[in-house]
């Protein structure tokens, strides 16, 4: 049975994906969620995401996260560590939260990082008080490596929760 799950491909940005990411600044729950900021005009949001396609920086991997046909999200890369870089992922527009997108997505871009990017380490964080995020880093078999500084997140006083995977560990949950 091909579920949408089954269809979910990483692939590189291309300009067309601009109108689609900046759309997304337009949901007030994913901005919220995402970090970005709240009531910004369209307009605002396609000339970011314009040069973020357009003139790629180079301690930064963005790839776009594609659900049969749909962009549904994004996975990157951050960091200028040559075996070691910091996972991100984002699932959009809120409304398609909560269909295992970004449990999907991530592991998509694990498996990027170590298979076609050559990482040694992949380390991420999560607000504490995003249950979702920090049950997505866990399930990838991250382990919890410290605590970051404090954040906010929907109004309520969090932190940080540093997670690390390595290619070795990788390789045995995958294999086993």
């Amino acid at each position: 049975m091909d579920t949408l799950l089954e269809r979910v491909f990483l692939r590189p940005l291309v300009l067309s994906d601009v109108e689609t990411y900046a759309s997304w600044g337009l949901d007030r729950a994913f901005c919220e969620h995402a970090g970005w900021t709240v009531d910004l005009p369209l307009a605002a949001h396609q000339a970011h995401w314009h040069t973020l396609v357009a003139q790629p920086r180079l301690d930064h991997t963005r790839l776009a996260a594609v659900a049969g046909v749909q962009l549904v999200g994004y996975v990157d890369f951050a960091g200028d560590e040559p075996d070691r870089r910091e996972l991100g992922y984002a699932i959009g527009p809120s409304e398609r939260w909560g269909q295992g997108l970004g449990g999907t997505v991530a592991r998509l871009g694990v498996e990027h990082g170590f298979h076609q990017l050559g990482f040694r380490e992949i380390w991420a964080e999560a607000i504490d008080a995003n249950r979702a995020s920090v049950r997505i880093l866990t399930s990838l078999g991250m382990t919890e490596t410290g605590r970051g500084q404090a954040e906010s997140f929907l109004g309520t006083a969090s932190f940080y929760r540093q997670f690390s995977i390595t290619t070795a560990e990788w390789r045995r949950q995958t294999t086993s």
